[in-house]
């Protein structure tokens, strides 16, 4: 699409350090990242030709929003592209820690041909998702599509959100035509108090973690905690403490604060279900964010 509208597509590897450098030497116009690529003042400041920064994705924390506002540059991103598939992983995450997949998973090879009822045992204790309360803090466009799939399960959902007092779900179903339901927000105090499960979807906080000691206390006891948003949204350690208490009975994570080097606590935890930032990273997803990252692109270039 960007080759077909007149752009020259550069796709050769440029590491961190070189890109404001390459970014004026070839007098760069458009620069396409992910989520690993920093987009700081000096790339930003580096040359006269740039015009965009384009995000194949949601969060826009690495990027210097201030800074490329003060140099002119337009800063695009794919809200939508991604959202079921983000909303799908967080499903897969509640199903894994609810059924003890991820343990399960683990144990089966080494000890399931000598100790099969043993592990049968164990594992016969799942919670089922339909009749609990799913909070979901974040209801922007993952946070709905996440509502719409709980609430087909049966589950009650609440909300919070800062900047949103209600929103209207539609449903689409083949038989009966289109459902509407109607989700109004509460306080954060009253979500953490309400929830058997907590899904966030929401940006790193820039002044420490929104979820401490102090929120998990809050928590009903035996709540279980799903990050798919970003490392540093949750306290990991304050997290590890509330599971080694009993407070929180399981979390999924597919976000860490050391990105790429996880702590190995968490990731050898038996019971935290763990994937390696993948919520958006679905052939689906893929395909929609290339075509509206290139339409946003070239409306913001001409």
């Amino acid at each position: 699409m960007l080759e077909a509208a007149g752009f020259q597509v550069q796709t050769e590897k440029v590491v961190q350090a070189d890109l404001a450098s390459f970014i004026k030497d070839k007098a760069v116009v458009g620069v396409l990242v992910r989520s690993a690529t920093q987009i700081t003042e000096k790339e930003l400041s580096s040359s006269p030709s740039l015009k965009v920064i384009g995000r194949a994705g949601v969060g826009l924390d690495n990027i210097d929003l201030k800074a490329a506002e003060a140099n002119g540059i337009a800063v695009v991103n794919t809200p939508a592209a991604s959202s079921q598939s983000v909303a799908e992983l967080v499903l897969a995450h509640l199903f894994t820690v609810s059924r003890f997949l991820q343990a399960s998973n683990r144990e089966m090879p080494k000890y399931g041909a000598t100790e099969f009822g043993k592990l049968k045992k164990g594992y016969s204790k799942g919670t089922e998702l339909q009749g609990k309360t799913l909070g979901i803090v974040g209801i922007g466009r993952i946070g709905q599509a996440l509502a719409k799939m709980a609430l087909g399960l049966g589950m009650k959902v609440v909300a919070h959100d800062p900047f949103i007092s209600e929103v209207g779900l539609m449903f689409d179903v083949h038989i009966y035509g289109e459902v509407h339901v109607a989700l109004t927000t509460i306080s954060l105090d009253e979500l953490l108090a309400q929830s058997d499960f907590i899904s966030f979807h929401v940006p790193k906080p820039k002044d420490g973690a929104m979820v401490t000691t102090s929120e998990f206390d809050k928590m009903k006891q035996g709540v279980v905690v799903i990050n798919a948003s970003r490392g540093g949204v949750i306290d990991e350690d304050d997290l590890l403490a509330a599971l080694e208490s009993g407070k929180v009975a399981a979390a999924g994570l597919d976000v860490f604060e050391n990105e790429p080097s996880p702590k190995a606590e968490l990731l050898n935890h038996p019971r935290i279900s763990v994937t390696p930032h993948i919520g958006a990273s679905t052939n689906e997803a893929q395909v929609r964010i290339g075509i509206e990252l290139a339409e946003k692109v070239i409306a913001a270039i001409g």
